[in-house]
C-alpha cells in the first residue's frame, strides 16, 4: 500500500468525483452542485450553461486577473459525464474508486475526472493568488454523447467581448500535449418500410432488407478510405474510419419488418470533409427511398445527424501549444483518433491542445484506471500554471 505522503495531493478531490455516478443518461447536476459549493465558499461566481430541460449544464467560473480583467485568458476545461458500466466486468465497484498496484481505479478516473480533481484541488490557491491573466474553469455535460454540452460552452466563450485566448482540455493523452485530433460523427437512418405477415411478403416493403444494403454501403466507403486515403501518418489510424455500431428493426419472425434504425459513426482527418461524407451516404439513403418507394409509396428513409464534433488542427507553434509545454506537458507530433471539445473550442476561436493524465486505452473500459504518477504529473502542470501566474 502507498503511504500518504506518496499519494498524489489531489486525491481526496479524484475520489469525490469519481463516487458519484455521472453516467451520461444521468444528470450531471449533482456534480455540479458540488463544484458551486466549492466557488461559493473560495467567494468565486459561476454561470450555468444549461440544456434545453435544465436537467443538465455547463457550469463556466471565472478567477480574475490581478488587476481585476476577465476577458482572455486560460481556460481549463473538461466534462462531467461518463460512459455506462454496463455489462462489463469489474474487479471493484466502478463508482468506489480503488487505489491497487500504483493505479487509481474506477470509472471516470482516466475519462476524465482525475484532471478535474486536479483543478479542484488547486482553486483555492489559484483564488488567492495575483493572476496575470484570468484563469476560467468550463466543465460540460454530454460529452461522451457528441459533445453536446461542449457546442453551447464554446460558442459562449467564444462569444465573449474578449474571449478567452487559449484552452487546455484535459482529456487523457498520458501528458503529451496534442494540437490534432480527427473529427467525430455520428448519423442516423430510419428506414420506414411496410408490414405485412411474411406469407405475403409481397405485400410489404421489408425495412431490414433495405438498411442491410446501406450498412454495406458504409462499408464501402470505409473500405475505400482505407485503401485509398487521403491519409495522414500522424494518427496510428491514418485514415478516415468508418462503420455501423447499432441497429434494431423488426417486432417478430413471422412479420415483414416495417422500420429499422441504423446507426453509424465516422471520424475524418483533416483532408477529409465530414459534409461530403455525409453526402455520399444520404445519396445511398435517397437510391434506397426510390426502389422502397417503387414498391410502395408510403415508404421512407430519413437521414440525421446526431452528432458533429469538428476535428482540431492547432499549430504547434500556436499560444496553447506553447503555454502547455511551457507548464510540463509533453510536446508531441502525434495526433489523436478520437474526438474532443478542443475542436469546438478552436472553431470557437480560442487556440486548444488536449492534454491530460491517463491513457485512452483505459477509458470506457471494465477496470478503467489511471497511475497515480499520471496524477501527479498533472498536479506538477498545474501548479505550474500558478507559478506562471503570479
Amino acid at each position: 500500500m502507498p503511504t500518504p505522503s506518496s499519494l498524489p495531493a489531489s486525491l481526496p478531490w479524484i475520489e469525490r468525483l469519481v463516487s458519484l455516478d455521472t453516467t451520461s443518461r444521468n444528470s450531471n447536476l449533482v456534480l455540479v452542485e458540488l463544484v458551486e459549493e466549492e466557488l461559493a465558499r473560495l467567494g468565486v461566481t459561476s454561470q450555468r450553461i444549461p440544456n434545453d430541460g435544465g436537467t443538465k449544464t455547463n457550469l463556466v467560473a471565472t478567477l480574475p486577473a490581478a488587476d481585476g480583467r476577465t476577458g482572455g485568458g486560460i481556460v481549463l476545461s473538461g466534462h462531467t459525464d461518463v460512459v455506462p458500466v454496463d455489462g462489463q466486468r469489474w474487479s471493484s465497484d466502478p463508482f468506489r474508486p480503488e487505489i491497487r498496484d500504483g493505479r487509481l481505479y474506477g470509472r471516470g478516473t482516466a475519462d476524465m475526472k482525475s484532471y478535474l480533481g486536479v483543478i479542484l484541488h488547486q482553486l483555492p490557491a489559484l483564488a488567492a493568488a495575483s493572476l496575470a491573466e484570468p484563469v476560467h474553469l468550463a466543465l460540460s455535460y454530454d460529452e461522451e454523447l457528441g459533445c453536446l454540452g461542449g457546442a453551447r460552452l464554446a460558442a459562449a466563450l467564444g462569444g465573449w467581448t474578449e474571449p478567452p485566448r487559449v484552452c487546455l482540455v484535459g482529456e487523457p493523452t498520458g501528458m503529451r500535449v496534442i494540437a490534432g485530433h480527427k473529427s467525430s460523427n455520428l448519423v442516423e437512418l430510419v428506414f420506414a418500410g411496410r408490414s405485412a405477415h411474411s406469407s405475403l411478403t409481397p405485400d410489404g416493403v421489408n425495412a431490414i432488407e433495405y438498411a442491410a444494403r446501406a450498412v454495406t454501403a458504409v462499408r464501402a466507403l470505409a473500405d475505400r478510405r482505407r485503401t485509398e486515403g487521403p491519409f495522414d501518418q500522424a494518427y496510428r489510424v491514418p485514415w478516415t474510419t468508418a462503420g455501423v455500431n447499432v441497429i434494431d428493426g423488426g417486432i417478430a419472425t413471422n412479420t415483414v419488418p416495417e422500420r429499422c434504425r441504423v446507426q453509424f459513426e465516422f471520424r475524418t482527418i483533416a483532408a477529409d470533409d465530414p459534409a461530403a461524407v455525409i453526402e455520399e451516404i444520404s445519396a445511398v439513403a435517397r437510391e434506397l427511398e426510390t426502389q422502397m418507394q417503387a414498391e410502395h409509396p408510403d415508404t421512407s428513409v430519413t437521414v440525421a445527424v446526431q452528432a458533429a464534433v469538428p476535428s482540431l488542427a492547432s499549430r504547434t507553434d500556436g499560444p496553447a501549444y506553447r503555454l502547455a509545454t511551457e507548464l510540463g506537458g509533453a510536446p508531441s507530433a502525434d495526433k489523436v483518433t478520437y474526438g474532443t471539445e478542443a475542436g469546438q473550442f478552436s472553431d470557437a476561436g480560442i487556440d486548444a491542445v488536449v492534454c491530460g493524465p491517463g491513457d485512452i486505452a483505459q477509458a470506457h473500459a471494465a477496470d478503467e484506471y489511471v497511475e497515480l504518477d499520471q496524477i501527479k504529473a498533472c498536479e506538477r502542470f498545474v501548479d505550474a500554471l500558478l507559478r506562471r501566474t503570479f
